[in-house]
């Protein structure tokens, strides 16, 4: 059940994802035309910690190139990488879901603040009490006193931001 009320945010990602994508695109658009030459291709994939060779580019850029003009336009580069985001999106929620399901240890969909203590004590890291109401204060958005799976991979998607020193331009939700 928490699966699937997971997988139902898969469109809103990838909706936030393209505007992201697009963002980053028009960054490196230098000369605004609406298509980034193979020195803008390699310029954006070096910002997201790519290293690929020239030749690696050249073959990239041919690769995308749906209409054969030698620039990627925005559509191309969506449909050259989303298939690969959408991906790794489902493998990191089955990755989120394993570890969720550790807390959630009468499998109701919700952690409660007596199973996150438990847990937490079981890892070996016990919670005070003022530990632990801030723990679900912070991941509770809704205040109904438990954890959803949503409300769980949006505060791990935060805390992961912080830990990365990233700054979201926008709270997950």
């Amino acid at each position: 059940m928490a699966m699937m009320s997971g997988c139902g945010n898969i469109s809103v990602q990838s909706a936030d994802q393209l505007k992201h994508l697009k963002d980053i695109f028009m960054r490196f658009d230098m000369d605004s035309d609406g298509s980034l030459t193979q020195l803008e291709l390699a310029a954006l994939l070096r910002s997201l910690g790519l290293k690929p060779s020239g030749d690696q580019i050249h073959l990239l850029l041919g690769d995308i190139d749906a209409n054969g003009n030698g620039l990627v336009e925005f559509e191309e580069l969506v449909s050259a990488i989303l298939p690969d985001i959408t991906h790794q999106i489902l493998i990191n929620e089955a990755q989120l879901l394993e570890v969720f399901q550790l807390f959630d240890r009468d499998g109701n969909g919700f952690i409660t603040p007596a199973e996150l203590a438990g847990s937490m004590a079981k890892m070996g890291h016990p919670l005070t009490f003022r530990e632990l109401s801030d723990m679900m204060k912070e991941a509770d958005s809704n205040g109904d006193g438990v954890v959803s799976f949503f409300e769980f991979t949006s505060i791990m998607a935060n805390s992961a931001a912080d830990f990365l020193g990233i700054k979201l331009n926008h709270s997950i939700k």
